[in-house]
């Protein structure tokens, strides 16, 4: 029985712990994946836990994140910090400025460091994209970037 609950821990602490990588801003599913791989999950099962907790920060950015801003550019303390912030974000988010969702949808898949969905929703909040287009941008290009993580965890790019 002993031997029953340290394995259903184990799977469980993995999960948890896959999940909540994916669910940091710098890790995200790039590091997720690997993770969960060289942890002995099976690469799909890996790729579904690091899309799922990566996915979730996505709705919370796109509902809370301008408000939040503007909220702080009003405050003495912390504008200068905003204003650089929002700069920078907004520079990043050029392309997807002119290509609307589909810009949203190729900056969320390129597995690059400073791409992906956390950087990707602070963009699409400050542009005014609408959350029934950047969802699914989001979601559809974390998909992407997790598939090429995926692919490259396993051998077959790069």
């Amino acid at each position: 029985m002993a031997e029953l609950m340290a394995k259903i821990f184990n799977f469980i602490s993995k999960e948890a712990l896959i999940m909540s990588m994916a669910f940091l801003p710098f890790l995200e599913l790039k590091a997720a994946i690997p993770a969960g791989i060289s942890m002995g999950l099976h690469p799909f099962h890996a790729f579904l836990l690091a899309l799922i907790g990566s996915t979730l920060p996505a709705p919370l950015i796109l509902l809370s994140f301008r408000p939040f801003f503007n909220y702080l550019k009003q405050s003495r303390t912390f504008r200068k910090l905003a204003e650089r912030q929002s700069d920078r974000i907004l520079r990043k988010g050029r392309n997807i400025k002119k290509y609307y969702a589909l810009g949203l949808f190729l900056f969320v898949a390129i597995p690059a460091p400073t791409t992906g969905v956390w950087t990707g929703s602070m963009a699409a909040a400050l542009l005014n994209i609408r959350l029934k287009y950047a969802l699914p941008a989001i979601f559809l290009g974390n998909t992407v970037a997790g598939l090429i993580v995926l692919a490259v965890s396993y051998g077959l790019l790069g």
